[in-house]
């Protein structure tokens, strides 16, 4: 059986996209996601990620970890996502769509994408770190020597380590570049690799740091390996609202295996 297939990269964060509004992707099959993420004997991404539709809205997003399971919300990948149903002729300049953290809106120009999070209501703060979730969860620590920084080692350790334990966290680890700039790398589990971005992560960057308030900005530049993003969000009584992440979403390339 052959399988049509997208790639789409968001500031470097790849993903195998799916058209599966007919319900033709065996979704349970968790060995071939894991092929098809495979950058060797695969077709190689971050993730997997389906296209279906949906009754009420314009389309619904299943999305798969490199290691074949099925995950949390993946902002990049949403933003991804937008950019294939626009090319699919799903949508025009705007999409509401339903994820496994529920809804999200989203607005497309050119090859930017901007895509609302979900509120965040619970900050978690600790001597070394923040903790907080952005659609999925994130730990937030400074690093200055984040140029030459072991992330996948030491990601690891805090990834699998109390209190996170089996079912794990992504790990961000940040270093302030100016008074609206942070520079991020993130060590993504599911990937259990650093990747050279992740939506979600520097989601939880921007609003941990302005929460910690070594920003006032509400619009906040992050720098990650890939390229560039931005967050921008709104503050009422310490919950964090139309929360949106922006940045490039492009397709790579496409083909059948």
């Amino acid at each position: 059986m052959q399988q049509k297939f997208y790639k789409y990269q968001g500031t470097g964060n790849d993903f195998v996209m799916i058209d599966n509004r007919l319900q033709t992707f065996d979704k349970n099959n968790t060995k071939l996601v894991a092929h098809l993420c495979d950058r060797r004997f695969g077709i190689g991404g971050d993730g997997l990620i389906l296209l279906e539709n949906h009754d009420t809205y314009d389309f619904t997003m299943v999305y798969y970890n490199a290691d074949g399971n099925e995950s949390t919300m993946c902002g990049n990948g949403g933003r991804c996502l937008v950019a294939f149903a626009r090319q699919l002729g799903v949508i025009k300049d705007n999409a509401v769509f339903e994820a496994v953290d529920g809804l999200h809106h989203a607005k497309i120009n050119g090859d930017i994408v901007e895509l609302q999070m979900q509120d965040v209501t619970q900050i978690e703060t600790f001597k070394s770190h923040v903790f907080l979730d952005t659609g999925s969860p994130h730990h937030v620590q400074f690093e200055d020597a984040i140029a030459e920084f072991d992330i996948k080692t030491e990601g690891a350790k805090i990834r699998y380590g109390a209190p996170y334990n089996a079912e794990g966290t992504n790990v961000n680890f940040v270093k302030q570049l100016e008074a609206d700039a942070f520079r991020v790398r993130t060590y993504e589990r599911g990937v259990e690799n650093e990747t050279l971005s992740c939506g979600t992560g520097v989601t939880a960057v921007a609003i941990a740091m302005h929460a910690l308030q070594h920003t006032p900005a509400q619009r906040i530049k992050l720098e990650v390996e890939g390229g560039h993003l931005e967050v921008a969000f709104d503050v009422d009584s310490g919950t964090y609202k139309n929360v949106w992440l922006v940045g490039p979403a492009k397709l790579v390339f496409e083909g059948a295996i």
